[in-house]
Formats: C-alpha cells, sequence, structure tokens
C-alpha cells in the first residue's frame, strides 16, 4: 500500500504542476520555488511529517522535500545559534543535495553532448 499511496501522489503533485504549467504564465523556475516554499510552509505549520508518513517518496522526493530539508535546517540553526542560523542553517541543511546535483549535472555534461544550436 505503501507504493500505491507514494505513485498516486507524487501523480497527482506532477499533475497539478503540469496545469500549473499550461493553465497560468507562471515560468518552471517560479512553479519549481512555489514547491519549495509550499514545503517549507507545511513543514513550519507541522502538516509535512504526517504528509510524509501517509505519501512516502511521493511526499518526499519532489520539490516540497527540499523545502522541508532547508525548513528543518533553519529551526535547528535557529535553535543553535539563534538569528545567525537563519542564514546559515538552510545553507547547511540543503548543502548535500545541491552539491550533489551539481557533480552529476556536471559529469553528465562531461558524458553526453548537447543539443543546443550554437
Amino acid at each position: 500500500m505503501d507504493y500505491i499511496n507514494a505513485f498516486w501522489v507524487g501523480g497527482l503533485i506532477c499533475a497539478l504542476v503540469q496545469i500549473l504549467m499550461e493553465k497560468t504564465k507562471l515560468m518552471p523556475g517560479r512553479i519549481m520555488v512555489l514547491l519549495v516554499c509550499t514545503g517549507a510552509v507545511l513543514s513550519a505549520i507541522g502538516l509535512y511529517e504526517p504528509f510524509l508518513e501517509f505519501a512516502g517518496a511521493g511526499a518526499s522526493v519532489p520539490l516540497l522535500g527540499f523545502g522541508n530539508t532547508l525548513m528543518k535546517g533553519v529551526k535547528e540553526g535557529v535553535d543553535t545559534q539563534g538569528f545567525l542560523g537563519l542564514f546559515s542553517g538552510g545553507f547547511k541543511a540543503g548543502a548535500v543535495g545541491t552539491a550533489a546535483a551539481l557533480i552529476f549535472g556536471y559529469l553528465a555534461s562531461l558524458i553526453f553532448k548537447s543539443k543546443m544550436k550554437k
């Protein structure tokens, strides 16, 4: 049942994003920021953890999970460092995922050829 919940919740999130892209003038980058901010807000008000328990990877893999990670880092940073934790907490929490995306993107660019026109 966990796989089914993850599949339909993740699919529903993707379908809603596709509808946003088709029916509004929002650019993909802004929609991605909207997803990250939604994950952070859900985490801040305490709704993300129950949602994650229900949907599993369907909730944590899309950008909602990155927003949750950033929010956890900010909360932990504020608890330990005070006001400066607002800035450093999110960077520390999101550094591993961001670094992995950059490294894998760079490796893929070395292996594959771009089809963009010059």
